[in-house]
């Protein structure tokens, strides 16, 4: 079903102009999907060259099932929302141009940090915009707004960039080219190749650390373990990839990993604060190899640092290959993700201190506290220079 846009009415576009779609899913074909209600996903755009352009907005409405049992929609919700908006995007930019059809897959996420929480009911406004792109990888600066639709109220809430190549249709092997943007000025195609540089020297320096493999825990030991250590809140998820999680390819969506990610951090957090808990950011996400349809995924965290007001957990992506199963189990994905621990007037609390066992944890921990100073730094840099 579409609704389209009156171009009469553009300055009423985000009250009156609406173009709904619905993204559909491999897993969405089959006839059992078919005969319920779908998700629709509000596309909101200008007219129809605006469309094909290089910027996008999604809206949602935040459900029940989006949420925590406070009502705080979840980060891996906002997650896979904003990696669906960057998947749109990054692919109708990939197409633009003759040759083979491809896909745009998920590289890198940088830091995204949330800056308020989201809530039931409220209105998720997703805005992505390509805003560098190199010979073969595209960069996609996404935002966040919520709306209260009862009254009006809107606030940001999230800013992410993403980074995708796009694989053609045809050799899911192949990378292929990225049809080149239109900058505004000189100075802004020079920012984006300088954190094209950054991104790119990251990722080769965290390709290789990705960490010994953890054995999956979905309940701790209660017997054995001390509250508070890292053995008693360190959880894991397994989850069968099916159609439903993958792209034209095959390939899981970067939005559907996310997603897992973010649940285990949320379990290990909870398990450790015993209180409700939001995630405050995520630092980079690095995907260092794709994971296919009817892979056996494993997705384990721990904490590996506590301030006062938030914790870290490191979480890992594990994929083991059921019909291909020479080919080993393999590191697909890692991140750190930020924890705050909330009263029920929604305000923060302060985190019980971590039990430390052992020199590894020792070392993780100081490695995530020289990780919270830099971050910290940063943010209070960026504060003095938007004074």
């Amino acid at each position: 079903m579409f609704v389209r846009s009156d171009p009469q009415q553009k300055q009423h576009a985000t009250r009156l102009s609406l173009h709904i779609a619905i993204l559909t899913a491999p897993g969405d074909l089959r006839q059992d999907k078919l005969n319920k209600e779908p998700v629709i996903i509000i596309i909101m755009s200008g007219t129809q060259s605006q469309a094909t352009a290089s910027s996008l907005q999604i809206c949602r409405i935040m459900r029940p099932d989006d949420a925590n049992i406070v009502g705080n929609v979840h980060g891996g919700t906002i997650l896979k929302m904003i990696e669906e908006a960057g998947c749109i995007i990054g692919t109708r930019h990939c197409n633009t141009q003759p040759g083979d059809r491809c896909a745009a897959q998920l590289a890198r996420v940088e830091r995204t940090d949330f800056l308020y929480p989201m809530f039931i009911g409220e209105v998720a406004h997703v805005s992505a915009e390509i805003t560098y792109a190199s010979k073969h990888s595209v960069e996609v600066q996404v935002h966040v707004m919520s709306e209260n639709i009862l009254t009006g109220a809107t606030k940001m809430t999230n800013r992410a960039a993403l980074w995708y190549v796009p694989f053609s249709l045809e050799d899911v092997d192949n990378v292929t080219e990225v049809p080149p943007i239109k900058y505004a000025s000189p100075g802004q195609e020079e920012e984006g190749k300088k954190r094209y540089e950054a991104q790119k020297m990251e990722r080769l320096e965290t390709k290789e650390r990705n960490g010994e493999l953890l054995m999956p825990v979905s309940a701790p030991d209660r017997t054995t373990k001390e509250p508070y250590t890292v053995g008693f809140s360190q959880s894991s998820l397994i989850h069968l990839v099916g159609p439903s999680d993958c792209t034209l390819h095959g390939f899981v969506h970067g939005g559907v990993t996310m997603k897992l990610m973010d649940e285990v951090a949320g379990i290990v957090a909870a398990r450790h604060c015993k209180t409700n808990i939001v995630t405050a950011s995520v630092d980079a996400i690095n995907f260092h190899r794709k994971i296919m349809k009817g892979c056996v995924v494993t997705v384990s965290g721990r904490a590996t640092f506590a301030s006062n007001k938030s914790m870290e957990i490191e979480v890992f992506v594990d994929a083991d290959p059921l019909i291909e199963a020479e080919k080993g189990k393999y590191r697909a994905v890692t991140a750190f993700f930020t924890y705050i621990s909330l009263d029920k007037q929604g305000k923060p609390l302060s985190i019980p201190p971590m039990k430390l066992e052992g020199d590894g944890e020792q070392r993780r921990f100081e490695d995530g506290k020289m990780r919270y100073l830099q971050n910290k730094a940063k943010r209070l840099a960026d504060k003095e220079r938007q004074q």
